[in-house]
């Protein structure tokens, strides 16, 4: 099975002057899971080359096997500073996409024309989109074969309004992604801050928060296979 995965470029947290990214955990766990399930993974990011670290999720309290994997595994650093152009990507090529979230995604891939895109051709194509944490934001401007938003009637889940209200993010992030989701039509499900929930309909697969990163990577391999 072929894997795409897709990172954002963007590392400015807001006005506040402080960085973000990519959430480590969100992508070494699914990238790991699918790895030894023995997927074929790559990376890809709008800008290409190396995606930016949120750098919290670089902190002690914030690792995890995986991250702790990914600390020693010098093959998946170098991939990951040589991540593909999304302009230069063919969603033929995959079996399915998953988005790694961080609050990056909020603002670049939310608004890319290459991966909204990318997202129609495999909803099209009957593949998998998958995204854990901030990256369903993704699929807000994406839609289906008859142009409504993609997640309209579907059961999806996101990082949700009291986790980011946690985070003391609220008032940072340009949109709150519930609510987006929300009034996109999507049928939004949550869980209890920071528990593990994966939801799964149809082509979609998404995940509430980092702890949902493995269960969203486990429903792929189950949906791929």
């Amino acid at each position: 099975m072929k894997i795409l995965f897709v990172l954002t470029s963007h590392d400015q947290l807001g006005d506040t002057g402080e960085k973000t990214g990519f959430w480590l955990e969100e992508f070494a766990s699914p990238y790991y899971r699918l790895k030894d399930a023995g997927a074929d993974i790559t990376l890809a990011s709008p800008r290409g080359g190396q995606p930016p670290l949120d750098p919290k999720s670089h902190e002690a309290d914030a690792q995890t096997e995986d991250t702790e994997r990914f600390e020693n595994d010098q093959e998946v650093r170098n991939q990951l500073a040589n991540t593909t152009r999304l302009p230069d990507v063919n969603a033929d090529d995959y079996d399915a996409v998953f988005y790694p979230g961080g609050h990056g995604p909020l603002w670049d891939l939310h608004n890319d024309d290459h991966s909204i895109k990318l997202i129609e051709s495999f909803i099209k194509a009957g593949k998998i989109v998958a995204a854990v944490c901030h990256a369903p934001a993704v699929l807000l401007k994406a839609k289906d074969a008859n142009g409504e938003p993609l997640v309209k009637g579907k059961k999806v889940t996101g990082f949700s309004n009291s986790e980011e209200s946690a985070v003391g993010l609220t008032k940072v992030v340009p949109y709150l992604l519930e609510d987006q989701l929300v009034e996109q039509g999507g049928v939004y499900e949550k869980v209890d801050d920071w528990n593990s929930l994966a939801v799964v309909d149809g082509q979609l697969i998404t995940g509430q928060n980092p702890a949902s990163s493995a269960a969203v990577a486990d429903e792929l391999i189950k949906a791929i296979r």
